[in-house]
């Protein structure tokens, strides 16, 4: 019954939403007249003659909804596609390959980067380094290369040796506010939000009042949006190799209500990081499209359709916070999160011991964190042995952290011996 219940739902979510996809493709593609007119003529055409639960686009779109969901190859679909134009009426209008499928798609799909990389991590082919066919740091091709072929010259071509995929942010922010619900759920934070003093969503928060204080044109638009953004390493296959690396980066849009927040059709896939090995701490050379696109936001901002109030303004965003475990935290922000000095909070207050066996490093001194008349402060048996006196240590600011790194000169990239 719950996957009957899913199936319903994602049907009529798409129905629901297949007009609202149309209007958005309108507002792109309204210089293309054809392409918005061929959209509109497979959204009205019948999938056959007297059908009326189908349209060819329709059926296309829950087609390719159902390859998503099973992870179908393109050939498999490919034969799906044939037995079912085979069992419809002679007349019908479904394509029969996957290719001429996703050529129904292609208008709605979102514009992406594929943008090779440096296969130690040094630098993206991009901007200036765009033309270049090897590294300039470390000399190796942009290209994969066959064993014992020490070719890998201007002339080299073939597979890129690593792939950063990018998919630009701000299209997909103007897409999101052409729909009219969703450009109404961004405001809910300022419009529909509940103030009474308790924490229920990110917008409750100090730091959220803090950016209004320090930025209040920022904070008097409830249309700016406020980011996470969040990263791991993953592997697709499923297995325990590590012959493949993914670093999907997410970003979660927090002006949204709670009860959608964290819906999967509202985390925005923004870049997929994809190699033989993971970036580590150079994951940042990979960030820079997108840091790119943020910091626009940020000091520019971009004129958006509001499709709620019908008007256009000027939206600006910013990254509020990042969600990830101890060492994606430890490559994104560049501290170190192994040894004695691993708490970002104490530094070198850091309370450790070194097992005397098993030689790895644990951290204590936890009781400082506890409010000065908590009665763990005053057991001794359950703990070290010692009552605890000492009060919590207090974490850096943003400035003191920058007067601190400023000066600090990052070189990005991997031992210049290892090859792909």
């Amino acid at each position: 019954m719950t996957n009957v219940s899913e199936r319903e739902e994602v049907r009529e979510d798409m129905d629901n939403r297949l007009e609202d996809m149309i209007l958005v493709i309108g507002q792109e593609y309204f210089q293309r007249a054809h392409v918005f007119d061929s959209l509109c003529n497979d959204k009205e055409e019948a999938l056959y003659p007297g059908c009326t639960n189908f349209t060819r686009l329709s059926a296309v779109l829950r087609l390719f909804n159902l390859k998503a969901r099973n992870g179908w190859t393109d050939k498999n679909f490919t034969e799906l596609l044939e037995l079912l134009k085979e069992m419809l009426p002679e007349d019908n209008t479904l394509p029969n390959r996957y290719y001429d499928a996703k050529e129904i798609l292609c208008p709605m799909g979102m514009e992406y980067k594929k943008i090779h990389a440096c296969p130690n991590d040094f630098i993206l082919y991009r901007n200036e380094f765009e033309e270049l066919n090897q590294c300039p740091v470390c000399g190796l091709s942009r290209y994969k290369v066959k064993d014992g072929d020490s070719n890998c010259d201007e002339s080299t071509t073939g597979p890129p040796a690593k792939v950063l995929w990018y998919l630009p942010i701000i299209p997909r922010f103007k897409r999101l506010f052409v729909n009219v619900n969703d450009a109404k759920n961004i405001r809910w934070h300022a419009d529909e939000r509940q103030r009474d003093g308790q924490l229920r969503h990110p917008a409750d928060s100090l730091q959220w009042k803090k950016v209004d204080e320090l930025y209040p044109e920022f904070g008097n638009e409830p249309r700016n949006l406020r980011l996470g953004l969040a990263t791991d390493g993953m592997n697709p296959y499923g297995n325990l190799s590590s012959n493949h690396s993914s670093w999907p980066v997410l970003l979660i849009i927090y002006n949204l209500p709670p009860s959608i927040c964290m819906k999967r059709k509202y985390i925005m896939l923004s870049m997929m990081i994809s190699g033989p090995r993971q970036p580590g701490n150079d994951i940042d050379v990979y960030l820079s499209p997108l840091i790119e696109d943020l910091r626009i936001l940020w000091e520019e901002g971009v004129e958006v359709f509001d499709g709620y109030s019908c008007d256009y303004f000027k939206m600006h965003a910013m990254l509020f916070c990042t969600i990830n475990d101890f060492p994606a935290y430890g490559n994104l922000s560049g501290y170190s999160v192994k040894g004695h000095k691993a708490c970002p909070i104490c530094e070198e207050d850091t309370c450790y011991l070194q097992l005397k066996h098993g030689r790895k490093t644990v951290y204590v001194g936890h009781r400082r964190f506890l409010k000065p008349n908590h009665p763990y402060r005053r057991f001794r048996k359950a703990f070290n042995g010692d009552q605890e006196n000492r009060i919590a240590p207090k974490a850096l600011t943003g400035e003191q952290i920058y007067q601190r790194l400023k000066d600090v000169n990052v070189k990005f990239g991997k031992n210049k011996k290892q090859s792909h």
